[in-house]
């Protein structure tokens, strides 16, 4: 019988396989397969990890799943690293109560994972001026994994209506520094900032600055450190849908 250290592979598959359902108290874990997909035991939880996401329910353990240099993508912004896509999600749990996944369905267990995903988003009752709004969003959702790093996410992109911009005008944000007004109220602790950047955030032509979005908003969100934090807040979610 071979000894010795296992290979990176053997390594990965181990540290993969101590993730189990019962580590996340995840709320996504009846996951609809498509005709021929059958996800694997991790698959499935990195599916069902990120439509909690999409719900409104993150945690770090969610994104403890996500490769520090990963890359969250959609039509309003491109957040690279683990300080802006955390943003994202906190803040997308913050703009939007309640969120609702109308329906999902994976179609492909390979990598990229893809599901199918209509989702409903009813903007939250301390949004001045939009609240009470529902947007209805269908989209396309790719999953890429790093299969060598016990599964871990490396990027997702939300395509709505399978649609993602590309080429420069979606970069432009790259060329622009963070606006000194949104400096001032981010130093503040303004949160009308926040929403009115968001709500700015849904304009069409708004859409040319995605990763000026992914850069401001982490300014404007507040993204737990600390598990008891992280914990607190989950619990002001769940109290107030």
């Amino acid at each position: 019988m071979a000894t010795g250290t296992p290979s990176a592979t053997a390594q990965a598959q181990e540290k993969a396989g101590s993730t189990t359902f019962d580590s996340f108290t995840m709320k996504n874990t009846n996951l609809n397969e498509g005709p021929g997909v059958k996800l694997n035991d991790q698959q499935k939880i990195i599916v069902s990890s990120v439509l909690d996401l999409f719900e409104g329910n993150p945690t770090q353990k969610h994104l403890d799943l996500w490769k520090d240099d990963a890359v969250f993508a959609d039509p309003l912004s491109v957040a690279e690293g683990r300080d802006r896509f955390a943003a994202q999600w906190y803040g997308l749990a913050s703009l939007f109560s309640p969120i609702a996944i109308q329906s999902h369905r994976v179609i492909s267990g390979g990598n990229p994972i893809e599901v199918e995903l209509t989702n409903k988003y009813v903007v939250a009752s301390k949004v001045p001026l939009a609240k009470g709004k529902e947007q209805l969003i269908s989209s396309r959702v790719l999953i890429h994994v790093d299969e060598a790093d016990g599964l871990k996410i490396t990027r997702v992109e939300d395509r709505w209506d399978d649609k993602l911009p590309d080429g420069a005008v979606s970069q432009v944000g790259d060329l622009l520094p963070l606006p000194a007004l949104l400096r001032d109220l981010a130093r503040t602790g303004v949160a009308w900032g926040w929403w009115a950047f968001m709500n700015a955030s849904w304009w069409r032509p708004f859409l040319a600055f995605r990763k000026l979005n992914g850069m401001t908003v982490p300014a404007f969100v507040t993204v737990p450190k600390t598990h008891d934090k992280d914990m607190e807040m989950k619990a002001a979610r769940e109290n107030s849908s």
